[in-house]
């Protein structure tokens, strides 16, 4: 019979609310998760060394900034050179993966979980878990919402206050709730801000 933590990697139905194992990991991480918020930026070394112990996975050059909330730790998987700004909150009932070179802003959200839409299952404690992805070389907006089992392809930039319903590919700047693709990021990319902003006359 499988476990309800089986389950839940398996992208079934299952028992996050009264499950014993589920309960007691939820609770270890609430207790890490805690410790991490209390610490003092300064203390750079022993904020990345527990970070480490939460996290499945971490590369070189990690920083998240408090507060931050996460559900298990171990479902996330984070590449080389990633930067997560304050607020962000992860809710890794499923994996959560992290390319190279990620930059996430402050305030941003990522949901595996879900719930029926039918009530009586709802209530009952059941829930799914699907897993998010995201690419190398991307950059995540403000206050940026990504839901289950979405996909966020490499190079790709997700705009400020994005709902992300569903997946992205790579190469494009797409934004709106829901996230939709606005254009390809081309090469005339590179020569944005290589020059101070033209100013309304009379100002500056």
């Amino acid at each position: 019979m499988k476990s309800e933590k089986e389950k839940a990697s398996e992208g079934l139905l299952y028992d996050a609310n009264y499950d014993g194992q589920l309960l007691r990991e939820r609770a270890e991480c609430a207790d890490m998760t805690h410790e991490l918020n209390q610490m003092r930026p300064s203390m750079a070394a022993e904020r990345e060394a527990l970070l480490r112990r939460l996290l499945g996975r971490a590369g070189k050059a990690l920083t998240i900034l408090s507060p931050f909330f996460c559900n298990y730790g171990y479902n996330i998987s984070i590449g080389d050179n990633f930067f997560m700004n304050m607020n962000c909150v992860i809710l890794d009932g499923a994996k959560v993966t992290f390319g190279d070179n990620v930059f996430v802003a402050p305030g941003c959200g990522f949901y595996t979980a879900g719930h029926p839409l039918d009530s009586q299952r709802r209530n009952s404690g059941l829930e799914y878990a699907f897993p998010i992805t995201v690419g190398n070389n991307v950059w995540i907006g403000a206050q940026v919402c990504v839901l289950p089992g979405v996909t966020i392809g490499d190079n790709t930039v997700i705009g400020a206050g994005s709902v992300v319903t569903r997946s992205i590919p790579a190469n494009v700047l797409a934004a709106g709730n829901p996230c939709r693709v606005i254009r390809a990021i081309t090469e005339a990319d590179k020569e944005r801000y290589t020059q101070p902003p033209r100013l309304p006359h009379g100002e500056g």
